[in-house]
């Protein structure tokens, strides 16, 4: 079986991680797996991308010049909405490969327009890594739900206009995807409701598999040594947080944890907080507790320390389509604490692994941390059910497996 995976980066965000360790774990499973990407950052087997210093550029100059139509809007969220426009060559490139199976993955930031997914050859596998397939460009919709009709008017964009970027986004999908056979894989339970609940895909197949990862990489590292090679007290209750650009993207709830840490602080003065993922800003911010920021972790040796380190890692986000972060902490047996609501529902068990908060009630989220740091006994069991939860569902050969026999279905009914 030769199977195609597509993905914009191959080492950048939470999407990339989880096609690079599908790819791993299909390879691992002996399926002739390769990656094609738009542009490549890290190294390994099966990472397929025209590299040149030429192309590179071109590239990059792609990624800008698709922004354009967005930032005419007042809100300009460069970062949150992909009208994918601009020309490419993928049906060929995918063409000229001949997999039995193309598996798309994360496809913004200028690796394809929306016509050319359409023009893709089936069996044709999506796994969503967030809301952008169903929705008229925004890849994070928050609190709207006109994905479900055909949107317009759109919130994301800040336009009032129902004849906007987003209406006519949305009808480019509907024309080209129209009778496109598509199998939706979505990593939680509430990315596929949404997923069967949206105008362009209410007719699909939705599976739900997990995103895995290697729990023999990611497993629990001594404590007394993580914080030493990070450079952190050892005497001191350490609560994590992180994501890529965790202070800058509003999704990641940055504004909603500070005021959980500053109760957590005056209950527990000696708690430190640790903040990946992101430089220390300019002016620090009032916490009320210490902290230290890790930068950019850029390998999976040091996200395993700082995940070890930590007695807590909090995931405040809005919405998540899973959170690696989360499951990558558990299987490195720190508990989580995050709001009881999107994929976390399905990541994180309440009082099992960690603790569910009441959406987005800061004061629980504080509750939460405070549940978890204050009872050492309960700390422990925590602990070993997070790992244990990350070994029994998320490991990468069990969902390499999954995604195989979805796979073979495919090609036995086509």
């Amino acid at each position: 079986m030769k199977v195609l995976m597509l993905n914009t980066f191959d080492a950048v965000a939470g999407a990339d991680r989880a096609a690079r360790r599908l790819q791993q774990g299909l390879r691992g499973a002996g399926v002739d797996a390769g990656l094609l990407v738009h542009l490549r950052y890290g190294v390994g087997n099966g990472i397929l991308c025209r590299d040149a210093p030429l192309r590179r550029m071109l590239r990059r100059l792609k990624l800008y010049l698709g922004t354009l139509p967005v930032r005419c809007y007042a809100n300009r969220p460069v970062n949150n909405f992909t009208p994918a426009l601009l020309p490419d060559r993928l049906p060929a490139q995918v063409a000229g490969i001949a997999p039995d199976i193309v598996h798309l993955h994360w496809l913004g930031a200028g690796f394809c327009r929306i016509e050319s997914i359409g023009r893709l050859k089936p069996p044709l596998v999506w796994t969503l890594h967030d809301s952008w397939p169903f929705t008229g460009g925004c890849h994070v919709p928050g609190d709207c739900r006109k994905y479900r009709e055909r949107c317009g008017a759109c919130p994301v964009l800040g336009s009032e206009r129902e004849e906007d970027l987003s209406r006519r986004t949305w009808q480019r999908k509907a024309q080209s995807w129209r009778h496109l056979p598509l199998t939706l894989v979505a990593p939680s339970r509430w990315l596929a409701d949404c997923a069967r609940e949206s105008s362009l895909f209410r007719e699909c197949r939705v599976e739900v598999i997990p995103n895995g990862l290697d729990t023999e990489t990611y497993r629990p590292m001594d404590k007394r040594a993580a914080r030493e090679q990070l450079g952190l007290p050892l005497d001191r209750p350490i609560v994590l947080f992180g994501a890529v650009n965790p202070l800058v993207d509003p999704n990641k709830g940055w504004h909603l944890l500070q005021p959980a840490l500053k109760l957590v602080g005056k209950r527990l003065p000696n708690a430190m907080a640790a903040v990946f993922g992101a430089d220390a800003p300019a002016i620090a911010p009032d916490l009320g507790m210490a902290a230290v920021f890790l930068g950019r972790l850029h390998d999976d040796a040091a996200l395993v320390a700082a995940y070890s380190a930590a007695d807590v890692m909090v995931v405040p986000s809005l919405q998540e389509a899973f959170c690696q972060a989360a499951s990558e902490a558990m299987a490195c047996g720190t508990p989580v604490v995050a709001f009881g609501a999107t994929g976390l529902l399905d990541v994180v068990g309440h009082q099992g692994s960690g603790y569910l908060a009441q959406p987005y009630d800061s004061d629980d989220l504080a509750r939460g941390v405070l549940w978890v740091l204050e009872d050492r006994d309960r700390q422990a069991n925590l602990s070993g059910h997070a790992r244990r939860k990350a070994e029994k569902e998320f490991g990468s050969d069990r969902v390499a497996e999954q995604y195989l026999s979805l796979y073979r279905e495919l090609l036995m009914t086509r």
